[in-house]
């Protein structure tokens, strides 16, 4: 299979094919994506509470994100490979946002970022794009603004706060980003915004009218039990599997069962 690039999704959403994308942290679930046909890894900041402990994204630095994207990038040979910004990684100055991204880049082997924000970043994206940096943006529900947002909440409701989403979105696609993320926003509108753009629009809890979808690989593994938002599908339960493995491994220790015959040498 073809490397996917900016270009390959671009062509994609001309052609009318959905774009898959998924969330990956490590070299081996990057090579599972790839054997699955996954278009976009992305390295999110989600990791901070599927692998970090954390009980929100904003506690993410760089650092973290560096070390996953190197993790993934031994392990990709042909999905996109896309690095989230942690918060405060790109909101200080706009020559710190190059800096970063580019560490992304260069040192993690990620080949575009994903930025939250709207029309206030809109400065901050041009800066990126005229330093050959691809990026991807993420508007609606942005976890990173979860204090200011005031908890997980569907975005654009009401018809201002819809307005604002596609001027937003507008102003975004303008400045150059190659891609759009939209999470948690009604249907119709997602869908609506995704037929006014040029770029592909993958939403998450957005509905079937976007480009594509993306969900954290954790969330539709079954593997992150603490909550389940709606728009997670279940594709496996894992969890149990793994747990009753480890139970059993325990119990035959124990027990002495294991390691038996078959698992020494003579």
């Amino acid at each position: 299979m073809n490397k996917v690039t900016t270009s390959t999704v671009r062509e994609m959403k001309k052609n009318g094919e959905k774009i898959v994308m998924l969330t990956g942290y490590d070299c081996p679930m990057a090579k599972m994506l790839n054997d699955a046909g996954i278009d976009i890894i992305l390295v999110g900041d989600s990791l901070g509470m599927v692998k970090l402990g954390f009980d929100s994204t904003l506690p993410v630095t760089l650092d973290d994100i560096l070390y996953h994207c190197k993790s993934v990038r031994r392990g990709n040979t042909r999905a996109m490979h896309v690095a989230d910004m942690p918060f405060m990684s790109y909101e200080v100055s706009v020559d710190e946002a190059i800096a970063n991204a580019g560490k992304l880049i260069k040192l993690g082997g990620a080949e575009a970022v994903k930025i939250e924000g709207g029309t206030e970043i809109v400065g901050t994206v041009t800066a990126l794009v005229n330093a050959k940096i691809p990026v991807m943006g993420h508007i609606g529900l942005t976890p990173q603004a979860i204090n200011t947002l005031g908890g997980y909440r569907v975005q654009g409701k009401n018809a201002m706060a819809a307005q604002k989403l596609v001027d937003a979105a507008v102003a975004l696609e303008t400045a150059g980003i190659f891609a759009l993320v939209l999470e948690c926003v009604p249907e119709a509108l997602a869908a609506e915004i995704s037929q006014r753009l040029a770029i592909p629009v993958i939403g998450i809890g957005a509905g079937v009218g976007c480009d594509g979808q993306v969900l954290v690989t954790d969330d539709m593994l079954g593997l992150f039990a603490e909550f389940k938002p709606k728009f997670v599908k279940r594709y496996a339960e894992l969890r149990p599997l793994i747990l009753g493995a480890l139970k059993q491994y325990t119990a035959e220790v124990k027990s002495k069962a294991f390691p038996g015959d078959e698992n020494t040498y003579k």
